[in-house]
């Protein structure tokens, strides 16, 4: 006998089908299932009114709840799309479908434990059941502590700490805690209101289509496993390829990840099971790794809310951050590419038109802005929030506040990357810099880095002219690293 007679699946960041905890314990508790996402005002509004009406999410997002209702169609049921703001359409939906109980699965953001509990109050009001699980981080919370069952601040003994728990006691890959999540099985059934609305179009929420296509990006689970047959075969070369922009290294599947079209289960499984093979050369061990990291930052923001107003380190708020007409205009030329070095302008066009910024290239940028800019780390995030299709509060703030040096386990004050230097390591030949920036496309693979240091008869024959067709550099790195080291000095008082 169920326990449950009607229960609803709220559908957030797992817009999948398959290996999705709320679905399976919907279905196993329950003797008919509905299935809802909201498109939450609370969210889009803001994103409308600093005027991101072609966001790229937007459309993955739809594009994705397309496919997840198809995939629940075939399974006889269907998905309850609605605009709304959640907290107050969540209640009224299950009052209109007299549903018993809710199942979600967690999310560790701050305004969504927030979102989570007024919605959790509002239902067990009228005595209706609320259910949250565990399904996009593999470990969470306080299932990794310390031996004095502390929460970690420092990556390695975390990491450590991690994969132990994923061992058994002969030492070998324990998979259990990797298992999928059975949605098709259950004793429940999968139903719909037999006068379902329409999916809200784009339009009709303020929004328009992107470049998504364009992109080549699948929203959806088949997009996500179709990257994922695409990096298996990769998966051994990810180590020595994954910081190289100009070369096929990284999977790709961030924004999958971000959205749940496919689980972090599988991901770690794959790793692991390419590990335990010994196919998966250090490539597989890197990935899994960074698994890991993201595990870690969303157990660094569960435990410590405040990074997402200040730095991890409280010490790092005394820094005085430059300021005034002058910095704006740093941070927009930041923004726009137009800083005079190739590698931070041809990442930030990355950026701007495709939504997507190679993770070396992330870390550059980052250390560009706070150290060699002396711009507020929390400037460049909140740009970051704006355009990356992949932005996740935990990660975002967890590399924002590394490469300041604010954040846990971050890189040291001192250490300030040279944007030269990063680009001949690893835009050797400029071919990440040209796809970018084409005015630069005659240059040699040495000069490309430095266009400025060029005589006048060399920039004529490569038709480049500084200040026309390319800005020169609005900050000489060297001045600007004494500068910081300066800024810095606070943190050691």
């Amino acid at each position: 006998m169920p326990r449950y007679d009607k229960s609803l699946v709220w559908f957030r960041r797992d817009l999948r089908c398959d290996d999705h905890a709320a679905l399976h314990y919907a279905l196993k508790e329950s003797r008919l299932v509905f299935c809802a996402f909201i498109f939450d005002t609370q969210i889009l509004d803001p994103l409308l009114a600093c005027g991101a009406r072609a966001d790229r999410r937007v459309e993955f997002i739809h594009g994705s709840l397309q496919s997840l209702d198809d995939e629940l169609q075939r399974r006889g049921g269907a998905l309850i799309v609605r605009y709304a703001d959640s907290v107050a359409v969540i209640p009224e939906l299950a009052q209109e479908l007299g549903i018993d109980a809710v199942f979600v699965n967690h999310d560790y953001e701050p305004q969504a434990i927030i979102r989570d509990s007024a919605v959790e109050k509002n239902l067990r009001a009228v005595g209706r059941a609320w259910h949250s699980y565990k399904d996009q981080v593999i470990f969470e919370k306080d299932e990794v502590l310390s031996l004095v069952g502390k929460p970690f601040s420092i990556f390695t003994p975390y990491k450590n700490t991690w994969l132990k728990k994923l061992q058994s006691a002969a030492g070998y890959f324990d998979f259990s805690c990797l298992t999928a999540h059975d949605t098709r099985s259950g004793q429940g059934t999968l139903t719909s209101p037999t006068n379902i609305s329409p999916m809200p179009t784009l339009a009709a929420m303020g929004f328009e289509t992107t470049n998504l296509s364009k992109l080549s990006i699948t929203p959806g689970m088949q997009g996500a496993q179709s990257l994922m047959d695409n990096f298996l075969p990769r998966m051994k070369n990810y180590r020595d390829v994954r910081d190289f922009p100009a070369i096929k290294g990284p999977s790709y599947l961030s924004v999958h990840l971000r959205f749940g079209t496919i689980s972090i289960r599988t991901l770690a499984r794959h790793a692991m099971q390419a590990i335990a093979s010994g196919q998966g050369g250090d490539g597989a061990m890197t990935w899994l790794l960074e698994l890991v990291w993201r595990d870690f930052y969303f157990m660094i923001l569960y435990q410590h809310p405040h990074i997402v107003q200040r730095a991890f380190k409280p010490e790092y708020d005394r820094i005085q951050w430059e300021s005034g007409p002058t910095a704006d205009a740093a941070f927009t030329a930041w923004c726009e590419g137009r800083t005079g070095y190739p590698l931070i302008d041809a990442s930030m066009l990355q950026l701007n038109q495709t939504g997507y910024m190679h993770n070396r290239l992330r870390m550059v940028t980052a250390s560009f802005l706070t150290k060699d800019l002396g711009i507020d780390w929390r400037r460049g995030e909140q740009y970051f929030a704006l355009k990356l299709n992949d932005f996740d509060l935990a990660a975002n703030n967890g590399g924002w506040q590394w490469a300041a040096s604010s954040g846990c386990d971050a890189q040291p004050y001192f250490r300030i990357f040279n944007p030269v230097t990063q680009s001949e390591k690893f835009d050797t030949e400029g071919k990440f810099i040209r796809r970018y920036l084409p005015q630069l496309v005659k240059l040699d693979a040495k000069s490309i880095h430095t266009p400025w240091l060029l005589a006048e008869a060399e920039r004529i024959k490569a038709d480049i002219a500084l200040g026309e067709n390319y800005p020169t550099p609005i900050v000489m790195h060297d001045q600007a690293r004494l500068k910081t080291l300066d800024r810095y000095a606070v943190v050691k008082k």
